[in-house]
């Protein structure tokens, strides 16, 4: 929907789609809808993949990626005229912000959303910014992170914010803090936390905003914190990496020594500081794909991705670093029968699922989202 500047294609740093990895259980006749809708599409539909989607999906996928490689694809699709988001909500919602006019996004399954970009509604947000207005005087800049609906990245646009990734974090971050004032960082605390700690920012230079303060409205904490304090954390999180605990890089160096702790950096701090390396899900992949033969990696990060990473380096040794499946619920209700009944639904001239951003909050979020393609 936006007009940005073009990123050349070939530029584009995204996976190739492997065979169908772990476990394939579509039917057979289901393949084939797929497959021969697909084909009856041709290029008028890109079906695209985030790398926490389940292997029976990313199988048909044309691209996967994480949210800014798939960000930064949606916006080149110049001639398509559909993508199928295999992804949540938001991702949805930021693709149809970036596409090129005329392309539609459709969403699979509409349930298909979000826990942490659920956890701050665009209400919430602005009283916490008269809040925060109300206690200082100093130039306060909105980051919000891509996990988030598209009205809180236009509220970002327009008031002198920004979007960012995992990937981008820390520059976006700096580019906030560079402008001399206070940065208040939305959804995920986590993300916000271990940023800017590794900016060299002190714990005791940050502060917690919850929106579900009962007593004063104040997110609470009194106002002057808010004044004394240079970074307002948001009191949300990943449902996903809050089950990656520091103790079990503990019991997984106990039991194999030798073996290297990476993780995401939504996970809690003290798992971050526990790991040997933290960062987004493309250093995840960078990280692990180029690791010598031989090597032990224990990851915190959604299972789909690790067991892929697993197959995929087989002279590796990969596993999670929790002992229970830490999957992406929202994600995983994108399913192949979903996706197939999307695609027939175009071949049949009648698409179900179309995700569209009124054209106010697109222009906004355009201004936020520039700023992160611009910092990528």
């Amino acid at each position: 929907m936006a007009t940005l500047n073009r990123i050349p294609l070939p530029e584009l740093d995204l996976y190739p789609i492997p065979p169908l990895l772990g476990n394939d259980d579509v039917a057979p006749e289901l393949r084939e809808r797929i497959a021969a809708a697909k084909a009856n599409l041709g290029k008028r539909v890109v079906v695209l993949g985030h790398h926490y989607q389940r292997d029976d999906v990313i199988a048909f996928s044309d691209k996967r990626g994480d949210s800014l490689d798939l960000s930064i694809f949606a916006s080149q699709l110049d001639g398509v005229e559909y993508v199928v988001f295999c992804g949540v909500h938001f991702m949805a919602e930021t693709a149809d912000i970036l596409a090129p006019e005329g392309v539609q996004v459709i969403l699979p399954d509409m349930r298909a959303g979000c826990s942490m970009a659920d956890m701050a509604q665009i209400d919430q947000v602005e009283q916490a910014w008269d809040v925060l207005k109300s206690a200082t005087d100093e130039l306060i800049v909105p980051i919000t992170y891509i996990n988030s609906t598209a009205d809180l990245k236009a509220f970002c646009g327009a008031n002198g914010g920004a979007v960012c990734t995992s990937s981008n974090a820390g520059r976006i971050v700096q580019w906030a803090l560079d402008q001399g004032g206070k940065l208040l960082f939305f959804p995920d605390q986590h993300l916000g936390r271990n940023t800017c700690a590794k900016l060299g920012i002190g714990l005791d230079n940050m502060v917690v905003y919850d929106p579900h303060d009962p007593n004063e409205h104040t997110g609470g904490n009194p106002l002057e914190a808010y004044a004394q304090k240079r970074v307002i954390l948001w009191r949300g999180h990943c449902s996903v990496h809050m089950n990656f605990k520091a103790a079990h890089a503990r019991i997984w160096r106990e039991k194999m020594p030798g073996i290297q702790v990476i993780v995401h950096p939504e996970c809690e701090h003290s798992v971050v500081l526990a790991a040997d390396l933290a960062g987004s899900t493309k250093f995840i992949l960078d990280t692990v794909s180029a690791a010598p033969a031989g090597s032990k990696w224990a990851i915190g990060t959604e299972h789909h991705l690790v067991n892929r990473l697993r197959l995929e380096n087989p002279d590796k040794f990969v596993t999670s670093l929790s002992p229970f499946a830490c999957q992406c619920s929202t994600m995983f209700r994108i399913s192949p029968e979903a996706l197939c009944e999307s695609l027939e639904g175009i071949v049949a001239g009648a698409p179900k699922n179309i995700v569209r951003v009124d054209k106010e909050t697109a222009h906004h979020a355009t201004v936020a989202l520039e700023r992160m393609l611009e910092m990528r």
